[in-house]
């Protein structure tokens, strides 16, 4: 018998890749995590700069009041404890700027409701209508509620055919309170008559319940995942890039590290996004058909984020998320061209200690195209030339001359600040040309747009944000579906819920 060899393989160690980790070798499975960075996470991952530790990908986030469907998975994952929160304004968690006029989210239904109430006087029936709405959708999905399933099925059909714009028009008529029940896109990086109801639904409700930053970085999560995982027996390397996938004539049989170390094991879970999974794989068993489909599908798109480190004591500390918009027609925000005006953004303080005063850093996030940056794109890091050092001087400042108009001043407390291209969040993170979210779900093409923890190789699984759905609630319970073709779903189900 071959000691070396594992019972499953997980490639990739993003949130999708931690969570599987944890529940396969909890329940006793030998587990190996493969990553080729030196920093596990994904997303999770953060860096320092001027001293400061800044995010890379998980912002905040949300239902993790106890009871709440995020506290009771990080009870499951013994997370609750070890990562601090402090929880966002609950009279406005989300404050948004759109052509001149603000509106803020608050925490809780009934809140939610009386605080847009309050800018839409006369839609207060309208505004009940959506959060009806919205608590269905996330009802209708058992996953979302821990209810045992007779099939791995997490929503309903109709709320994966109907787009986010059409279900908000189907609510209202007013064009205004349209847009700004829309107005979190970028948390989703919808995109109009494309993006189903279920992600913007089951997004929203998971915020309006309760939302929260995490105190000190998101790497917490990530850190406590792997200790855990070590303590239940599993193992993970970094720095260990995977070349190729190898398999026989019925299934996988290991992988190939770029050292030259083969790795043998049972089963392989890939949290690699399948595009780029697939260019490890030289086999029969992957039809061109299959492979086909998943190439051709388009992904979310990118951004441009400024890390900004503030003076001491030169910024009071804003326990809210400032989303802006130029114009009324939130959806025009991803149609920005290169050399356009930014038109949107989104703006967080970052959030060192609770109940702080003053804000020690902040990041803002706007939306830009590959095609930016497509010209530097086979270059590697720290050796992309002074041109793009130049690109990104010039986007930083513009990106401050804006923010400078919603915030009169800020330049002036400013210590320094790092940039992020989508060639930075591309090699980072591994996502395809730095997409935010990975794999477009469109309502026209559902079928094809969804993609199976399944493939078309028996003993291979996919876990992360390109299946079920992204962001901490989405990937935590799709790894949950992942892990059930191994330990059957209702199983983990009921451990859940022991907790």
């Amino acid at each position: 018998m071959n000691q070396n060899k594992y019972d499953i393989a997980i490639l990739g160690t993003g949130l999708g890749g931690l969570v599987c980790g944890y529940i396969l070798s909890k329940n006793g499975f030998k587990v190996l995590l493969l990553e080729k960075e030196s920093q596990i996470g994904g997303c999770l991952q953060t860096f320092r700069r001027f001293g400061i530790k800044f995010d890379t990908g998980m912002h905040y986030i949300g239902s993790m009041l106890e009871g709440q469907i995020l506290h009771r998975l990080f009870d499951y994952l013994r997370l609750t404890d070890r990562v601090p929160l402090q929880r966002l304004d609950e009279q406005g968690y989300d404050l948004f700027s759109i052509a001149g006029r603000q509106y803020r989210y608050a925490s809780g239904y009934d809140a939610f409701v009386e605080t847009l109430a309050e800018s839409f006087p006369h839609n207060h029936h309208d505004i009940e209508k959506y959060v009806a709405g919205l608590r269905a959708i996330a009802n209708a999905s058992p996953l979302y509620n821990l209810r045992k399933v007779e099939d791995n099925v997490f929503i309903e059909a109709d709320y994966i055919k109907t787009s986010v714009n059409d279900f908000i028009a189907g609510i209202t008529d007013n064009r205004e309170l349209q847009n700004v029940l829309a107005g979190n896109l970028p948390l989703y990086a919808g995109v109009k008559d494309k993006t189903p109801t279920y992600i913007h639904a089951l997004i929203n409700n998971f915020y309006i319940q309760s939302a929260w930053r995490i105190i000190g970085g998101s790497d917490i999560i990530a850190n406590s995942l792997a200790d855990s995982i070590r303590a239940f027996g599993g193992e993970i390397r970094t720095k260990n890039e995977i070349v190729e996938i190898v398999c026989d004539d019925k299934h996988a049989v290991g992988v190939r590290l770029a050292t030259g170390e083969y790795v043998e094991a049972d089963s392989f879970i890939s949290n690699i996004h399948p595009q780029a999974m697939l260019n490890l794989l030289d086999t029969h068993l992957i039809r061109k058909a299959y492979r086909a489909r998943i190439n051709d599908l388009d992904n979310t798109i990118a951004n441009f984020t400024l890390y900004i480190k503030f003076k001491e004591k030169a910024t009071p500390y804003l326990n809210y998320n400032y989303y802006y918009y130029e114009n009324d027609d939130v959806w025009q925000s991803t149609d920005r061209q290169a050399g356009d005006k930014l038109r949107s953004y989104l703006f967080m303080h970052q959030c060192a200690e609770q109940n702080q005063k003053w804000a020690q850093s902040a990041e803002m996030i706007g939306y830009m195209k590959f095609d930016e940056v497509a010209q530097w794109a086979d270059t590697t890091r720290g050796h992309r030339g002074e041109a793009y050092k130049e690109f990104k001087e010039r986007t930083a400042e513009h990106y401050l001359s804006i923010l400078e108009q919603s915030f009169p001043g800020i330049r002036s407390t400013i210590e320094g600040y790092e940039t992020s291209s989508p060639l930075t969040y591309r090699d980072y993170t591994a996502t395809q040309n730095g997409s935010m979210y990975g794999i477009i779900r469109d309502k026209n093409f559902p079928t094809q747009t969804l993609v199976s923890q399944r493939t078309k190789i028996p003993n291979l699984f996919l876990t992360g944000q390109n299946i079920n759905s992204h962001g901490i609630l989405g990937v935590t319970i799709g790894a949950a579906l992942t892990c059930a073709e191994f330990l059957g779903l209702n199983k983990i189900i009921d451990e859940i819920e022991s907790y």
